[in-house]
């Protein structure tokens, strides 16, 4: 019977590193590494010849590097996840990796326990991003003056609109503000904005709340304040 398993390509140029996680994975039950490159380049070439269920992915590439194979990899194939590892996870990183298309990242040394969950993870559509990430992603709209309620919706361009209620409540889970707060200060029931919650995720075509607040991040769902 032919393997179930996640299909995993992982790119790494450090030989060891590499072995090391290749020796680590392939205990895991339900994945399996079916293609390893050094190179960025070298991972385009794979994805174009075989499929691929995730990518893991080193930043810090000889050739072209991380960054710019990720975004290659998306512009060819956007439904594959890439998980991309890292040393270090500065602001301005985290943020070439939004635009890139990552799913996500891992710290080089994080646990193998953890490492597996973020690629099962990516892997089944979430994202996986660490509290660093998830500030900056927040900082963002903060720095850029957003505030949670709209006088005029600005996503007409949707297939299916976010209605007034919606914007308001992405706007806030942009501040990183919890169901709970959200109810609080909206003077609605918890249950409530999990609904809503549940149809901007559906709307926007995401499977989480960090990738929604990324793609409001991107294409400017939220208005600014007025200076």
């Amino acid at each position: 019977m032919a393997s179930l398993g996640l299909r995993i390509l992982l790119v790494e140029d450090d030989e060891l590193f590499r072995l090391g996680l290749q020796v680590r994975l392939q205990r895991e039950p339900g994945l399996e590494i079916i293609a390893e490159a050094e190179d960025g380049e070298t991972a385009i070439d794979l994805a174009k010849q075989q499929p691929f269920d995730v990518v893991l992915m080193d930043v810090g590439l000889p050739g072209i590097g991380g960054i710019e194979a990720c975004r290659h990899l998306k512009q060819q194939h956007p439904q594959l996840p890439i998980l991309i590892l890292t040393s270090h996870s500065q602001p301005s990183l985290i943020a070439r990796l939004i635009e890139a298309g990552a799913q996500g990242y891992c710290l080089k040394g994080m646990a193998a326990e953890k490492l597996v969950l973020a690629l099962r993870s990516v892997a089944a559509g979430a994202s996986w991003w660490d509290q660093i990430a998830t500030q900056e992603i927040r900082s963002t709209f903060e720095s850029q003056a957003i505030q949670p309620v709209s006088a005029q919706p600005i996503c007409a361009e949707l297939p299916n609109p976010l209605t007034q209620r919606e914007l308001e409540i992405l706007a806030l889970l942009a501040t990183g503000k919890t169901n709970q707060e959200i109810a609080a200060l909206l003077y609605i029931a918890a249950g409530t904005v999990r609904v809503h919650v549940h149809a901007i995720l559906h709307k926007l075509e995401v499977r989480d709340r960090t990738q929604a607040v990324v793609v409001a991040l991107q294409q400017q769902l939220i208005p600014r304040r007025s200076q």
